[in-house]
């Protein structure tokens, strides 16, 4: 059964075949990372790391049973309790639920593990199921993003304030 894991060093293969193989998907509905972006997947990997040992960000990978990546979720921007979500997922898993359910056990997490209490999220306005996957889970429009938000796009931001469930 797939899991949600915090970010590891030794995640990083999988991440970056991940990441290739879903790079045009990604890049119909949010803006294309680049080629810098793989050209130093390394590093950035490592940076990533480093943000979370130090505790202003959390990264996580949703892991298959073989150990690739079918999707990731990033808490990043801790400051005062709130926190900016962030998710991409597989191709070959989009519209089953996924983003969903895992959005939703992110949104546990972020109360549980990491102390938050508020959640945000940026979706381009033709992002239509990004928005669909923020709404089920709990978060509610909270006003205009702009380009400097989504690469040059335009849309919605998006809170959610979250509730420890015992």
């Amino acid at each position: 059964m797939p899991e949600l894991k915090q970010l590891q060093a030794g995640h990083a293969p999988a991440v970056l075949a991940f990441e290739l193989a879903n790079r045009a998907y990604f890049a119909a509905s949010v803006s294309d990372r680049g080629d810098e972006f793989f050209d130093r997947f390394t590093d950035r990997h490592n940076a990533l790391l480093a943000e979370q040992e130090v505790g202003i960000s959390a990264f996580y990978v949703f892991v298959a049973e073989d150990g690739s990546v079918l999707g990731r979720f990033n808490l990043y921007d801790f400051e005062d309790g709130t926190a900016v979500l962030g998710y991409r997922v597989a191709q070959h898993v989009a519209g089953r639920g996924v983003a969903t359910a895992t959005v939703r056990e992110l949104c546990r997490l972020a109360a549980v593990r990491h102390g938050l209490h508020t959640l945000r999220a940026a979706t381009a306005g033709e992002n239509v199921a990004s928005q669909k996957v923020l709404t089920k889970a709990g978060f509610v429009p909270v006003g205009p993003a702009g380009p400097a938000d989504l690469g040059g796009k335009r849309g919605t931001w998006y809170q959610c304030d979250l509730v420890i469930q015992p």
